[in-house]
């Protein structure tokens, strides 16, 4: 179904990278979707599956950018309405990109949780349809859909980097993995700075953090989501920890080697496969380049070192 909406993304081999880290290095551009992410695929799935009369009532939900612009885009193909919170201090770009989709956006709190909350109390005040990041089996589905197109284009795949903010994106692709590629490690990937669904995974219970003060804006919560932690928990190999410098080298790397522009979320992957470089010579690698949606200042900032 979702390919009557969204084209396939490629999946380029990379010999600038593979160079570099010593393995074969292919980058899934999930950049190069409408709405410059992957989440649009789980918002198109979604919204193709949810009842005509809720849709004329509209739905709502929270996010940091990409997720409310899935949903943003996906109710405008549809003719729902969108109410879309975000956090004070959000990435201004992806506002006006939500803006432009017809949204309605509501500013609330201090960060994504502090906005889902009060996604929540809205759903009830306003008879809405509340779409959750990570609850929401139909987004899995959804996303799942580019791991689907990784295995059929590259064969032997040893692993595949993905970023997790609550981790739709990191389940789609382990769910995926495990039926058509069994042997293929799935890697999630976080911030330092925004640790939860980490501990968590490691610690086999739900851990929140007090901050997730992280430049990648995708990967910014503070609680996990109890459907995917546990698909992650069942299914997800290893998961690995980068720090903003790390991030932030990433971003430029990608530019200079892949002539491509990825979000702080994007280039994560790429940060964690630096970091595990020796443990991956000579194997074939996947990056999951899940977002190019980076503001011109924070850009700025980066290039300038």
């Amino acid at each position: 179904m979702v390919y009557r909406y969204l084209p396939r993304t490629p999946t380029y081999f990379c010999p600038g990278l593979s160079k570099i880290l010593g393995f074969e290095v292919y980058i899934k551009h999930e950049n190069h979707l409408p709405v410059g992410a992957f989440k649009v695929r789980g918002g198109i799935y979604y919204l193709h599956r949810l009842p005509e009369e809720a849709r004329r009532r509209g739905v709502i939900c929270a996010t940091r950018g990409n997720h409310g612009l899935s949903i943003a885009y996906a109710a405008r193909l549809f003719g729902a309405p969108s109410v879309i919170c975000i956090p004070e201090g959000n990435n201004p770009e992806k506002n006006a990109g939500m803006r432009n989709l017809g949204a309605e956006l509501v500013i609330h709190g201090q960060d994504y949780d502090e906005a889902t909350h009060q996604a929540a109390e809205l759903t009830e005040q306003r008879n809405l349809t509340f779409i959750h990041a990570g609850n929401t089996a139909d987004l899995i589905r959804g996303v799942g859909t580019y791991a689907i197109e990784i295995f059929e284009d590259v064969d032997d795949v040893d692993a595949v980097f993905v970023s997790i903010g609550l981790g739709s994106g990191a389940s789609g692709t382990a769910i995926v993995g495990d039926r058509l590629s069994p042997n293929t490690r799935v890697i999630g990937v976080q911030a330092e700075k925004a640790p939860s669904v980490y501990r968590s995974w490691k610690d086999g219970r739900i851990v929140t953090t007090e901050t997730a003060h992280t430049i990648a804006d995708g990967l910014a919560t503070r609680v996990p989501a109890e459907v995917t932690l546990e698909i992650l928990r069942t299914l997800v190999k290893d998961m690995v920890l980068v720090s903003e410098d790390e991030i932030c080298d990433a971003i430029r790397l990608l530019l200079r080697e892949s002539h491509n522009l990825a979000e702080g979320a994007g280039a994560a992957p790429l940060a964690a496969a630096f970091k595990m470089k020796q443990d991956l010579a000579g194997r074939r690698v996947v990056l999951v380049l899940s977002g190019g949606n980076i503001d011109a200042a924070t850009l700025r900032r980066i290039l300038d070192g």
